[in-house]
């Protein structure tokens, strides 16, 4: 016992020296370089729309340094005088704001005494109500086209009968263990949810005057989604697996609508794969929606269809693209829509008509990524055409910019040049990278530390993105601008089998990951180091996720690396689709069978299989809470690590789930140790001692 104390209380000592650089100030007195303090003074746009052709309000999200969350409140500019102010001036936050169809109201929802409830704003009289007094989190709210009826979603409850009723009476004053909790369904645990409650995601509908919601939808699974009712508001089209087995047929869902008043639903698409976001043009002619044909490939790009509801004639408009649409709106004259996409690690902007004919637009969202440089964005557009949309940044989160038809695009904000226009920055520049497996052609960035100096050598961090089929792109990163003002070089890239570049490129990993995208990522930091400014000894490799795998699996490859720190990672495919909250999808996609029937195939793709080569000193890093990556996933690669005599630690992030920077806490904490773990063992540069 003696022997485990002293083992314990070494360990936390190394956790409290490692966790004490996260608390200093930044990297140095320099107050013109990044400091970890800095996250707090961040600010984003979010959820742009416009409420006349003048007007673009938005919800601006600031950090909060006292709850270390996000605080929300909405403003409004005016395109054309660039008057910038608070539009509903109150200091809870709000968020779902959505503007009635006569731009005469706004609903949104706002935490009351602990609970989301329904808010309407009237424009005329700068008055709020609260229409709701519920114990669920309105979603989806939707106004109908006369302006007099809101719908939303809400989680119904439904309770599960326990198996075990003959429990004896428990005497008074008695302090007995709590009540066992009995499950017998699919989905009982989800990553940022905990172990959830029976029930399903519903259907409600509520007079604009207030009253008591009304649920429209039933039966044991989920109905929802977004919603759009009918041109007559006699009906509510939204999306459904109709079937209770549905949680084990992760990709089946089809359109339905539902009568306000009687409740009957009708099926409206019956199509091979999920159809989601029914979406009904202005002219209440058509219903757009999004489709997937489902092949069961790990990576698959969904598409714009267009329903006549006159003929049932679909037509698919985004096909010939092949690329992952996101957001997509009506035009104001019905013949056509814009809609996002993601290409080569931006998300762009194009027009597509009725009948498929894409015109692509000169516009890159962006800057709504908070801690590392995934592809991000959100726009609108107005009744003359003109779109307003969260414009990318390679230093700086997101601003509102305004593209209009004719003439050049305008910023609109500028909500970081106080905290960040002082600073130092790392400048972020392309690499080009080609495969020494195929000459294919791998796109990746830079980040270069401030006062860069090219003819000096600096440590050099890999950053592996997540997904695996995500995208990294050339986009402000508060977790690579930290790093890099510690005085690294940060380089990230799109290896095989990222988003934003077609399906085939996606499933070059398809039941092959890891694999080949590792000799991407190898490629990537030789291209870095052929530029002459690099210090091969110090060269440091990290990653989240996909990119904990990818790390994982690296250090089983290679000894290059001074260190490594593996976030939240799978380290065991086998265990990982028996403990995943995903686990049906996980199973059916990223799988050629049911584990335990190709245990043998999963394991020579677990980095676990490779622990015995490792002698790279490596870290682990994971939310406690964590049900997509469950923690035992890192444990086990720790715990083995151990057993191999190898440098190894873990750190265990209280509270949370799977996105670990979700709180900028826990995003100074996440890079702050590691780079306290790259610190330890880089070594220093003898001509620059």
């Amino acid at each position: 016992m003696k022997a485990l104390t002293f083992a314990t209380r070494r360990g936390l000592c190394a956790a409290a020296t490692i966790f004490a650089s996260v608390l200093s100030p930044a990297f140095g007195s320099d107050s013109n370089v990044l400091s970890y303090e800095d996250t707090f003074n961040l600010e984003f746009v979010a959820n742009p729309q416009f409420i006349d052709d003048d007007t673009v309000i938005y919800r601006r999200q600031s950090m909060d340094i006292m709850t270390d969350g996000r605080h929300s409140q909405l403003w409004q500019i005016n395109v054309k005088t660039g008057e910038h102010r608070p539009f509903i001036a109150q200091q809870a936050s709000v968020s779902n704001v959505t503007l009635s169809p006569n731009g005469k109201m706004l609903a949104y929802t706002q935490t009351v005494d602990g609970r989301s409830q329904l808010f309407v704003y009237y424009l005329d009289s700068r008055q709020s109500a609260q229409l709701t007094n519920i114990d669920e989190r309105p979603d989806h709210i939707t106004w109908s086209h006369d302006g007099k009826t809101l719908a939303f979603t809400a989680f119904t409850e439904h309770k599960q009968a326990p198996l075990f009723t003959d429990m004896p009476a428990k005497p008074k004053g008695a302090k007995w263990a709590p009540t066992a909790k009995y499950i017998d369904a699919v989905e009982y645990r989800s990553d940022g949810a905990g172990y959830i409650r029976e029930g399903y995601e519903q259907i409600y509908i509520l007079p604009v005057e207030g009253g008591t919601p009304r649920q429209l939808t039933k039966g044991k699974f989920p109905n929802g989604g977004h919603l759009s009712f009918s041109a007559d508001d006699q009906w509510i089209y939204f999306s459904s697996p109709h079937s209770e087995d549905y949680a084990l047929n992760p990709l089946a869902a089809d359109i339905y609508k539902v009568d306000v008043d009687s409740g009957e639903m009708v099926q409206v698409t019956d199509m091979a794969g999920p159809e989601s976001r029914p979406t009904l043009s202005p002219n209440g002619k058509y219903l757009a929606f999004s489709q997937l044909n489902d092949r069961h490939l790990s990576y698959q790009n969904s598409d714009i269809v267009v329903m006549s509801l006159a003929s049932g004639k679909m037509t698919r408009l985004t096909t010939s693209l092949n690329r992952a649409i996101g957001k997509f709106v009506w035009q104001g004259n019905s013949k056509g829509l814009v809609f996002s996409y993601l290409n080569k690690g931006e998300n762009k902007l194009a027009k597509v008509d009725l009948d498929g004919d894409v015109e692509k637009l000169t516009i890159t969202l962006g800057g709504q990524s908070f801690g590392r440089p995934y592809t991000s964005g959100d726009f609108a557009v107005s009744d003359d055409g003109d779109i307003v949309y969260t414009l990318a940044s390679r230093t700086m989160p997101g601003d509102l910019a305004l593209y209009k038809k004719r003439g050049d695009d305008t910023q609109l904000t500028h909500l970081n040049d106080d905290a960040l226009g002082y600073k130092e920055l790392a400048k972020v520049e392309d690499l080009a990278v080609t495969s020494s497996v195929d000459n294919r052609s791998i796109d990746a960035w830079l980040a270069l530390p401030p006062n860069f100096d090219a003819t000096k050598k600096y440590p050099l961090i890999l950053e592996i993105h997540g997904g695996p089929h995500a995208a990294y792109g050339p986009h402000f990163s508060m977790e690579i601008q930290l790093m890099a003002a510690a005085g690294y070089v940060v380089v990230w890239a799109n290896p095989r089998g990222s988003a934003s570049y077609g399906e085939d490129f996606g499933n070059l990993i398809h039941h092959n990951y890891p694999s080949e995208d590792y000799n991407d990522l190898m490629d990537t930091v030789d291209t870095v180091i052929a530029k002459g400014y690099v210090d091969t000894d110090n060269l440091f490799i990290t990653g989240g996720s996909g990119g904990g795998v990818l790390t994982a699996w690296s250090v089983g490859k290679t000894d290059r690396f001074a260190a490594a720190v593996v976030a939240k990672p799978v380290i065991n495919w086998v265990s990982f689709a028996l403990t995943a909250d995903a686990y049906p999808y996980f199973s059916q996609y990223w799988m050629a069978d049911m584990p335990w029937n190709i245990a043998e195939k999963l394991w020579k793709r677990s980095p676990l299989s490779l622990v015995g080569n490792v002698t790279t000193p490596t870290m682990l890093l994971t939310g406690e809470s964590d049900y997509r990556t469950p923690i035992s996933e890192s444990e086990q690669f720790y715990q083995a690590l151990k057993l191999q005599g190898v440098d190894a630690a873990l750190v265990r992030v209280p509270g949370s789930s799977h996105g670990i920077a979700s709180r900028p806490s826990r995003l100074i904490q996440k890079v702050g140790n590691i780079l306290a773990w790259f610190e330890r063992y880089k070594t220093p540069v003898a001509d620059q001692e």
